[in-house]
């Protein structure tokens, strides 16, 4: 094996990990649009509550998107599915807000169990949808 069969996989590595970010940063924007709160203001207050459900949230999205970067057969059956995980975290969030109506006050207020449940909620969420993707 020469160095040039070694770089041939460089370019779809490039393309899926790049077009990830995009995706991740895309969802991470929406998100933040669509939460009451405002996440990204909290934590600059050190706000461990917003921290907790907004990692969850992170990593529920990624989660998925790396399941699906290893299944996809294309780049835009790649985008399909992150726009899928996308939606179930959003739904997850709504879904601990009706379970829990003054969630996001509870989080502005930086009670740390309502950003560990929402946090728990979205990683639940994120391993789930990673799962059901393998099929």
């Amino acid at each position: 094996m020469n160095a040039f069969d070694s770089l041939q996989g460089l370019l779809p590595f490039a393309l899926y990990f790049g077009l990830g970010y995009l995706l991740t940063f895309s969802f991470l924007f929406i998100y933040t649009k669509i939460t009451p709160h405002c996440e990204w203001t909290l934590m600059k207050s050190n706000n461990t509550a917003a921290s907790l459900g907004f990692a969850g949230a992170l990593i529920g999205f990624v989660l998925p998107i790396s399941s699906a970067a290893v299944n996809a057969v294309s780049l835009v059956d790649y985008i399909i599915w992150a726009v899928v995980a996308g939606i179930i975290q959003l739904i997850t969030f709504f879904s601990v807000r009706f379970y829990m109506p003054t969630l996001s006050n509870k989080i502005e207020q930086n009670q740390i169990s309502a950003g560990v449940f929402l946090g728990a909620a979205s990683l639940a969420s994120g391993i789930l949808n990673a799962a059901c993707m393998t099929y």
